[in-house]
């Protein structure tokens, strides 16, 4: 996880398991929002939901290794590319135990005007606070 500056804990909890008792492929996607809320929080200084001003446009995940009840996952989160209206984020899911990778996954978020309904420019003070905090350019 050296290359995430933020990372989330994610305890499996049994309803996150499917009948062949491993981590259902689409809970991954709460692992992932869980990740991406702390990045919003700390980086943008984003509290409340209806401050965030993102929607998610794409999401992409490998599976590299099942998950089980009574693991917990750390999720690694950042943002690996800012564009015009959107910013493409890589996420490292493993086990916190062993360190055995689990996932990996990108999602691709737009600047959204929720008043208006639809996409906006990313703005620049995003921009600065995203590139610095990742070390992007």
């Amino acid at each position: 996880m050296d290359d995430y500056r933020i990372v989330a804990e994610v305890p499996v909890r049994f309803s996150d398991t499917d009948a062949l008792g491993h981590v259902n492929n689409a809970v991954y996607l709460s692992y992932l929002e869980s990740a991406r809320v702390d990045y919003l929080k700390k980086v943008l200084g984003r509290s409340r939901v209806e401050d965030f001003g993102v929607i998610i446009a794409r999401v992409e995940i490998d599976y590299k290794s099942p998950a089980y009840h009574q693991e917990t996952m750390i999720v690694g989160c950042r943002v690996v590319e800012v564009g015009g209206s959107s910013m493409r984020m890589g996420y490292r899911v493993e086990d916190k135990a062993t360190g055995r990778l689990v996932a990996l996954a990108q999602t691709v978020m737009v600047a959204y005007d929720y008043a208006l309904g639809r996409p906006r420019r990313v703005p620049e003070e995003w921009r600065r606070k995203m590139e610095e905090f990742d070390g992007i350019s």
